[in-house]
């Protein structure tokens, strides 16, 4: 990359969440907010010596305030953030050789604050002041310290379920008692001054009210009615569940109800056969679920982890910002987990599956079937990840009908209970099906002879085999043809079906 493009870059470039322009005469205090923002957040780096609307005012006739802001990150950040300084060459505004300095700043792993104990956190192009709950979940995020582990006030021994306590160690094949475990184990009970306190882990895990404690410590599912969140008059909330409890049970009863929530589709499959496929991949929607639960900012009062299933897509909503490194870019290839100890049990339990892999998985499974990728996408102290299904065309009550009676005859075949002429309804049934399905494809290559295999998936409310099957039955009688290659080419309907 040249200096020349590297200076238009730098001018033209809009200011946003790693990126910022400063003049040469910023003053060192104002340039330790932005540093200490940045390196709170994703890093980033700052140009001094562009003005905010891009000109280029150099830092040459300025030398005595560069130097000062040169050691920002040393006398004015707490701790000391790791800043990489380097010179560009340029023309100032004024037509003469200058230079501009470019600050690298370090993405930390650590909590910064200006010297007057202000901390701050980039987000989008402003520098935000932390108040003091905001720093704390910062910390938490960070893994400063971890927030299972603050003993949770008022709370003691006789808030836990220590049968439940007896279970788990039997799981994990601990041979001693109860109390044991938990006054010898993870910090579930430390003691200071004579007195033992419960963690916030211990609680949330084994506790017999925990949400005595952690009150918005659960998981909200809303269904809606369509593709938008509605109000008022409009609302098209069809259900709406509340699961509360221990970590454990309320994993286990919220995946439960939303696999009941998951629409499934029937169609004629490979060697035709009748398939069955979800809207979206089991491991896809559990996996961002439970990870919510594992990885949720508990310190954070005032919300609840919500599972939203509209008709075209399912949104997983938990509070808090990526822990640690984990950023919307490395998701697939970065683990830090905010709650360890949560983590290890819903892993005993096998809730979590695959350390580190789960995020990649479902980018997989979701290609796999055919899917659009997930969506991440991080608001303030709160993570969206999203899964989308190709929407599809609406059955007719004919078409919902005719797949019904498939899975009762199935239905009966398995359970030895089928009639005389189960085998002529099945066999009247599925060639319905298939003229139906015929039909549609042949109006879609007319309308758009070079229509793609996943558009008439869409299309028809098949999956990629359902089609493919199709074609090559088309093919076979001669009812179309393909001209051209695979791409580049169109397809071609040369006669109609016969309607027997």
């Amino acid at each position: 990359m040249t200096e020349e493009y590297n200076i238009k870059t730098l001018t033209t470039t809009q200011e946003g969440q790693t990126f910022d322009r400063k003049s040469a005469r910023i003053d060192p205090k104002g340039l330790a907010v932005v540093l200490v923002a940045l390196a709170n957040a994703d890093g980033g780096r700052v140009a001094i010596g562009i003005e905010d609307d891009g000109t280029i005012t150099g830092i040459d006739h300025y030398i005595g305030n560069v130097n000062d802001l040169l050691r920002v990150p040393m006398d004015y950040c707490v701790p000391r953030i790791n800043v990489h300084p380097e010179y560009l060459d340029c023309i100032n505004n004024n037509g003469d050789a200058d230079h501009i300095l470019i600050l690298n700043v370090e993405q930390s792993n650590r909590l910064h604050a200006t010297s007057a104990d202000e901390a701050y956190i980039r987000v989008g192009d402003k520098s935000h002041k932390l108040g003091f709950e905001e720093r704390m979940q910062l910390m938490f995020a960070k893994g400063v310290c971890y927030f299972e582990d603050e003993p949770v006030a008022k709370a003691g021994i006789e808030d836990l379920d220590l049968k439940c306590v007896e279970e788990y160690c039997a799981r994990i094949g601990y041979g001693r008692d109860a109390l044991t475990y938990l006054r010898s184990n993870k910090n579930f009970i430390t003691e200071k001054d004579g007195r033992e306190y419960v963690s916030g882990a211990a609680i949330l895990l084994f506790g017999i009210a925990p949400q005595r404690w952690f009150p918005r410590a659960r998981v909200r599912v809303v269904c809606y009615d369509g593709t938008q969140e509605l109000t008022g008059a409009q609302m098209n909330v069809v259900k709406d569940e509340m699961f509360e409890g221990r970590i454990i049970d309320m994993t286990r009863d919220a995946l439960a109800f939303v696999k009941t929530q998951i629409r499934e589709h029937t169609f004629l499959g490979e060697g035709a056969v009748f398939r069955t496929v979800p809207d979206y991949p089991e491991f896809c929607w559990t996996e961002l679920i439970v990870n919510a639960i594992a990885h949720r900012d508990y310190s954070i009062f005032g919300t609840d982890i919500q599972v939203k299933i509209f008709s075209d897509r399912l949104t997983v909503e938990s509070p808090g910002i990526l822990p640690g490194m984990v950023r919307i870019g490395n998701l697939r290839t970065t683990h830090f987990s905010r709650n360890p100890k949560i983590a290890q049990m819903l892993h005993e339990y096998e809730y979590v599956r695959e350390f580190g892999e789960g995020i990649d998985r479902i980018y997989r499974e979701m290609a796999e079937v055919g899917q659009p990728a997930p969506e991440f996408k991080q608001y303030d102290f709160m993570l969206r990840a999203t899964i989308r299904k190709v929407v599809l065309q609406n059955d007719t009550q004919d078409d919902v009908q005719d797949i019904q009676r498939v899975k009762e005859i199935d239905s009966q075949r398995n359970q030895g209970g089928t009639q005389d002429g189960t085998q002529d309804d099945v066999q009247k049934t599925t060639q319905k099906t298939t003229q139906k399905t015929t039909q549609k494809i042949i109006e879609a290559i007319i309308g758009n002879p070079n229509i793609s295999i996943e558009e008439l998936a869409v299309v028809c409310g098949l999956s990629r085999d359902g089609i493919n099957y199709n074609i090559r039955n088309l093919k076979k009688q001669g009812i179309i043809r393909r001209v051209g290659p695979d791409k580049g080419g169109h397809w071609e309907v040369i006669t109609s079906p016969n309607k027997d």
